[in-house]
């Protein structure tokens, strides 16, 4: 197994902002909301509170979560200011604004509107955070009793060579900057087994770790 290489924390800069933000992650964005609708068929299409997103970015997942549940509001939070300036401009060409609130903090001391969510949903953020427990802290201290979890990542490739050709696979048509920051997305991911050890030692043991793709894994349950 190659070792963790990591990554920057935050996507600050203009040029990659943009590109992620016109990109189309339909693929793996739609698996992240049918692997949702899936795991808890119990939240019905008329569930009407507030989401918490963690690392939003431009607020892809929230604005597709956001058709799926019609009456829920979202905070989406990310810590880099030039993504949530994409994230606003495209809310507002969805008619969204008035549901996604967007918050620039940083986890795990979030300032949030209010205390406490019954969703929590976070999507490619954990490989980007060198002391990953700042997630699992911030869903500890936010979720209400029998919240909800569900967070998407990407599983690390076993060597160098699984790593190309992960990446030629699916970001071969990418802009050379965006298939960049794929592949050392790929090295800076954990492992399932390590995301495991994570859940553990904070004792989060009701949340499942399973394989969703050949490059995807989701973190989910209730607590």
């Amino acid at each position: 197994m190659m070792d963790r290489i990591a990554e920057d924390e935050l996507m600050t800069g203009e040029k990659q902002a943009k590109a992620y933000a016109f990109a189309d992650f339909s693929e793996p964005h739609n698996l992240f909301i049918e692997s949702f609708l899936e795991k808890f068929s119990e939240i019905h299409s008329g569930f009407n509170d507030v989401v918490l997103d963690l690392g939003c970015g431009p607020c892809d997942i929230t604005r597709r979560f956001a058709t799926a549940y019609p009456d829920a509001g979202f905070h989406a939070v990310d810590g880099s200011a030039t993504m949530l300036k994409y994230g606003q401009k495209l809310n507002e060409q969805a008619k969204l604004t008035t549901r996604i609130k967007l918050i620039e903090t940083s986890l795990p001391d979030v300032e949030l509107p209010q205390q406490f969510y019954h969703v929590i949903i976070s999507n490619s953020l954990l490989h980007h955070l060198n002391n990953p427990f700042s997630l699992w802290e911030t869903i500890q201290k936010h979720a209400k009793p029998f919240a909800h979890i569900f967070v998407m990542d990407l599983i690390r490739p076993l060597d160098e060579q699984t790593v190309k050709f992960i990446s030629n696979e699916y970001a071969t048509d990418e802009p050379e900057i965006l298939k960049d920051d794929f592949e050392n997305s790929l090295r800076a991911a954990y492992t399932v087994k390590e995301v495991r050890k994570q859940l553990d030692k904070m004792g989060l043991r009701n949340l499942q770790v399973e394989e969703a793709s050949d490059r995807h894994m989701i973190i989910y349950g209730v607590l």
